[in-house]
């Protein structure tokens, strides 16, 4: 009796259960990408809400499927046409959600007068759509927002760059600073309180109110931080404040100045076209002079008194190497003693405070010139290869400091047979070799009044002395001794062609010299071959 009965309340059970359960619906294969706006979305303003959102292209970037990092990233603008306007920032995550389409239907009964009739029952139906893999959502606040003034000039430039208005963006200029950070507010009321309601016995002086006219104008990238962090402020420990005096109406204001900042000192430098040269340092060098050792001004205006213009390696090789690196390191003993020209045949020479060369012919043999080695390294050699050349090097270690000390202090000197330098910067007067020197003081191919390309030579006697200086000491970077007779024929070349600059011999590969002017390596190879010139 017990088995049976239990049997059919089973049955009945499992009856009861499939009935209760839901019933099994495949899921869409149809993907949606939902936005939580942060506002209410009517059917027809759906095109605003798009346009909030930085219009459909920054939608479809931003819900792109294997996007980068930098292009997953939604901005809601309240204010679109405003560029002024703080967005929000929007955060893409991940979801496992299911679009479902709910249908109410309302059962329409006919008109009665019986009140129990009129409530209407509805019928509801879901349907899945689709499902939505990712989100949008707008979790941070929209943060305080600042307006400009309208008539700001950043606010119509502003606008002038969205429009692309060239003509206001070129007549754009940046205003003065007036400094008047709080000024009277106008639309303030000067409204009368009776003394009794702010517990005073007698009415004081009601003083006008004030705004801040601080323009602190929003940046044109926010930050998309929305939790506060610990800044930890400190003030600048080198930040100093003092006081400023206007020179136009000797009012005295208050300034914080960097303490450590970086002063910048050279030797006062001017173009070959101004008229006039520097006759003494400027105030605040002047001010640093007795901070220096006494003994090195002295020699230097004996230096410059013999020589009234000097390149900085020349008149370094003048001083002991620790009054050179003194000198070097202190950067204001140079300034105090000489100017240095920007342009010209004197370029980059410090000369004498007072001197211009261009006025007088004598100063021809100042003159620098220059050719560049393209071979010679610019970056500096790393320790290893340093360490590494010393140690295979014999000759350098068996050579005496004095020895050493000598040569570097003739660096500044060609003589065209010893190589002191891989790069040619050399004062005319600094060339000892016997042919470049009859051609130097040769004053037949002078000038009368001095030219900014050639200084007081001619062209002519300007691009003799180059070729040949040019030559030698590119012979010199090969490994040999160029001699006068090849030099000779360069110059006949060259006063029949003019624009012949050949090499004596032929450029190692990927070893070309270049100098400023000189011909690229097939060429200077292609005139070794022989070649018929004639005279026009």
């Amino acid at each position: 009796m017990e088995g049976p009965n239990n049997a059919a309340e089973a049955s009945s059970s499992t009856e009861s259960r499939s009935h209760k359960s839901a019933p099994a619906h495949e899921l869409p294969t149809a993907h949606f990408y939902s936005i939580e706006y942060p506002g209410y979305v009517q059917p027809e303003s759906v095109s605003k809400a798009v346009h909030s959102l930085g219009g459909q292209s920054s939608i479809d970037r931003a819900f792109r499927r294997n996007a980068p990092k930098e292009d997953s990233l939604l901005e809601l603008n309240l204010r679109p046409d405003n560029p002024f306007s703080h967005p929000l920032p929007g955060d893409l995550v991940s979801t496992n959600n299911i679009l479902l389409k709910v249908v109410k239907r309302k059962l329409k009964r006919p008109p009665t007068n019986d009140e129990s009739q009129k409530e209407v029952v509805g019928e509801y139906t879901a349907a899945a759509v689709g499902v939505i893999p990712k989100t949008a959502r707008f979790r941070s606040m929209a943060d305080f927002q600042y307006q400009p003034p309208h008539d700001d000039p950043l606010s119509k430039l502003r606008r002038a760059m969205t429009a692309l208005d060239v003509e206001s963006i070129r007549e754009y200029r940046f205003p003065q600073e007036k400094e008047d950070y709080t000024i009277g507010d106008p639309s303030s009321m000067d409204v009368d309180i009776d003394p009794q309601l702010v517990g005073r016995s007698h009415p004081e002086p009601q003083q006008s109110a004030q705004r801040s006219n601080l323009r602190l104008l929003p940046p044109p990238i926010f930050s998309r931080q929305g939790i506060p962090q610990n800044y930890n402020f400190k003030a600048n420990p080198m930040s100093v404040t003092t006081t400023v005096v206007d020179e136009k109406t000797g009012e005295e204001k208050k300034r914080l100045i960097n303490k450590a900042r970086w002063k910048g000192f050279g030797p006062t430098s001017i173009s070959f076209a101004e008229k006039g040269v520097p006759t003494k340092p400027p105030s605040n060098i002047e001010d640093m002079r007795n901070q220096y050792d006494q003994a090195i001004f002295q020699r230097l205006e004996e230096l410059f008194s013999s020589r009234p213009v000097w390149t900085r390696n020349a008149l370094l090789n003048q001083f002991t190497p620790a009054q050179a690196r003194e000198i070097y390191n202190s950067k204001i003993i140079l300034p105090l003693a000489c100017y240095v020209f920007g342009d010209g045949p004197w370029r980059d020479t410090m000369v004498r405070f007072g001197y211009d060369p261009r006025q007088d012919p004598q100063a021809r043999f100042y003159q620098k010139l220059y050719f560049r080695n393209l071979n010679h390294p610019i970056g500096r050699a790393s320790v290893v290869s340093r360490r590494q050349e010393s140690r295979t090097s014999v000759a350098s270690m068996n050579r005496s400091l004095a020895d050493q000390g000598r040569e570097d202090r003739r660096s500044h000197i060609f003589d065209g047979v010893t190589l002191s330098s891989e790069t040619a910067a050399f004062q005319l007067c600094d060339i000892t070799d016997p042919m470049l020197k009859r051609m130097i003081d040769d004053e037949e191919d002078t000038r009368e009044s001095c030219n900014e390309r050639d200084g007081w030579f001619t062209s002519r006697a300007l691009e003799r002395i180059k070729t040949v200086l040019r030559h030698k000491f590119f012979a010199l970077l090969e490994g040999y001794v160029a001699t006068d007779e090849e030099c000779l024929k360069l110059l006949e070349q060259q006063d029949g062609t003019r624009v012949i600059r050949p090499f004596a011999r032929r450029p190692r590969p990927g070893k070309h010299n270049m100098a400023k002017g000189a011909m690229p390596v097939e060429d200077a190879a292609a005139r070794l071959a022989p070649i018929i010139f004639t005279r026009f």
